[in-house]
């Protein structure tokens, strides 16, 4: 379980160890706050991270919705790359052994 932001992930696929704790805080924007799905994939040592949402969602078309991860990772992501798939929990009650990934510190701010 990772806290982000107020909001609970669950790791749900986690392709040849593409999944960096630190790596994620650091690329992580609070844009991708409204997907239910998160997708990190690894190209020339640069995380990328993307968001989807689930099939049924009212706002998810063909390139948003969680059913096409397979088709964005094979046409959008370096062959073999290493990759992680986070989902985003509807519970966002914390539990006691919750581990929160820090949030960066807003720059500018005192």
């Amino acid at each position: 379980m990772i806290l982000l932001g107020g909001k609970s992930y669950e790791l749900m696929k986690d392709h040849k160890n593409g999944w960096n704790p630190e790596a994620f805080r650091e690329r992580y924007s609070e844009v991708l706050d409204r997907y239910d799905y998160i997708i990190g994939d690894w190209g020339y040592s640069q995380l990328r991270l993307k968001g989807f949402y689930r099939d049924k969602h009212p706002k998810a078309n063909k390139d948003t919705a969680f059913s096409s991860i397979v088709d964005y990772i094979n046409e959008y992501c370096n062959f073999g790359c290493a990759y992680f798939v986070l989902q985003k929990n509807r519970d966002v009650q914390p539990k006691e052994k919750e581990k929160e990934i820090p949030e960066k510190p807003k720059s500018g701010s005192q």
